[in-house]
């Protein structure tokens, strides 16, 4: 993984110790409206008990960290290595993932105490590293960027522990206020028939999977200068798009069938009207915000539908580093706290923040692409079949940790993450 960050008048290594404490820090301040019942949940296979991502993310620095490189260290509980491992082959085995939920033990107290300790343990080994142990501060960086990632597994998870309970608790409440404000029709952004760059080339931190830059030949093609709102997905519900084979993939209509799928997730029909779940409870659905929780399934029906298409994920990058490289100020992450996707601000394409984007792209690697030695060599490689791509990040994203080559990965049939629609078109 290509893993240098830019580095000012401080030392990576002081830049790296700063960000530990940023990042540690904010996985407990996403738990702290949590109720201690709320930490042990696991709904589905793909939601992860909150209590287990602390865990994880803490064994990722014990173990690929601590246990690697300082002589001293001790470990924790030689159990928690079995109880906090996800995937990790090589490192050892571990509690089977649709089994997370079954974990009363440790408590959340005792989860809490080992992020303490290891953290206690960080802080001393950060003050015997120095920017020459190149290695050492590789893995730091992923680690940093991968409790990142889990931050906003976190907020996707809570979303759906609490959204699947019958009272539909908030998270944050906050009241709802809708204004008869719509976006009208989507303009289009233009790109020209040519070759294009794809791929990370910067010196700043990237994935393994962003590797290899490359050049792709792409048609001239348009693509939407936003998300499709929840009030352009209603039509689509309401025309039957829900109920007619032709606008799916026969795996996709199947699913359809087989769920009993009429609208997309969290979306609930009370006394006629569409409300919503979002993490500051029921409300009615808002016709201007970006319709979200969407599968790629659905969003290639609505595309079909419309007579358009969903972007390839070469298209999107070159579209996004046409028009809107860098992130706006008035982007839609994690930061703002809004925790679901808003109405499109002037002049913001939406390209990054508010929802992942579906792409019609098969996650695949990119030529070049060479898998890291040991453990950080399954971080993202073995994923690649099955699985489409995704682009932009989301409203649970941290700001600093998206960028144009970012990619995401999902199956086509999940739809728990804030995932949206773009749309595109040849010209």
């Amino acid at each position: 993984m290509q893993i240098q960050e830019q580095v000012t008048s401080k030392s990576r290594q002081a830049l790296l110790h700063e960000k530990y404490k940023r990042v540690r820090s904010q996985s407990v301040n996403l738990c702290k409206p949590l109720k201690a019942e709320d930490y042990v949940v696991q709904p589905i296979v793909d939601v992860s008990p909150p209590k287990w991502h602390l865990g994880h993310t803490t064994w990722f620095f014990e173990a690929l960290v601590l246990e690697q490189y300082s002589k001293s260290y001790k470990i924790f509980d030689a159990d928690y290595g079995y109880m906090f491992n996800s995937y990790y082959e090589s490192v050892g085995e571990r509690v089977l993932r649709p089994n997370r939920g079954f974990m009363t033990r440790p408590t959340i107290e005792d989860v809490m105490n080992y992020r303490g300790y290891v953290d206690e343990q960080m802080e001393a080994f950060f003050l015997t590293i120095d920017d020459g142990q190149t290695r050492i501060l590789d893995v730091l960086e992923i680690g940093l960027n991968h409790e990142q990632q889990h931050q906003e597994l976190l907020i996707t998870d809570v979303k759906y522990i609490l959204g699947h309970n019958p009272l539909f608790p908030a998270y944050k409440y906050e009241e709802q206020v809708i204004s008869g404000h719509t976006l009208g029709k989507p303009g289009f952004l233009s790109v020209n028939e040519e070759t294009y760059e794809i791929g990370h080339s910067s010196d700043n931190f990237c994935y393994d999977n962003e590797l290899g830059r490359h050049t792709v030949y792409l048609h001239a093609f348009e693509i939407m200068d936003r998300l499709v709102t929840n009030e352009e997905y209603l039509e689509f519900i309401e025309a039957g798009g829900y109920q007619d084979f032709q606008w799916w993939y026969s795996e996709a209509w199947d699913w359809v069938k087989n769920n009993d799928i009429k609208s997309p997730h969290y979306w609930h029909k009370i006394d006629g009207v569409w409300h919503m779940y979002a993490l500051s409870g029921l409300r009615k659905v808002n016709p201007s915000e970006p319709v979200t929780h969407i599968n790629q399934f659905e969003a290639d029906a609505f595309a079909r539908w419309k007579g358009l298409r969903l972007p390839t994920e070469f298209e999107w990058e070159a579209a996004c580093n046409i028009h809107n490289p860098n992130i706006d100020s008035s982007s839609n992450f994690v930061e703002e706290e809004n925790f679901g996707p808003v109405s499109r601000p002037n002049n913001n394409y939406q390209f990054f923040g508010d929802c992942w984007e579906w792409t019609n792209s098969a996650y695949l690697p990119y030529p070049y692409f060479k898998t890291d030695e040991g453990a950080l060599g399954e971080y993202n490689g073995k994923f690649m079949i099955n699985q489409m791509v995704l682009k932009g990040g989301s409203c649970a994203t941290p700001r600093n940790h998206i960028r144009p080559t970012y990619r995401n990965f999902f199956h086509p049939h999940l739809r728990w993450q804030f995932t949206g629609i773009r749309l595109a078109r040849y010209i």
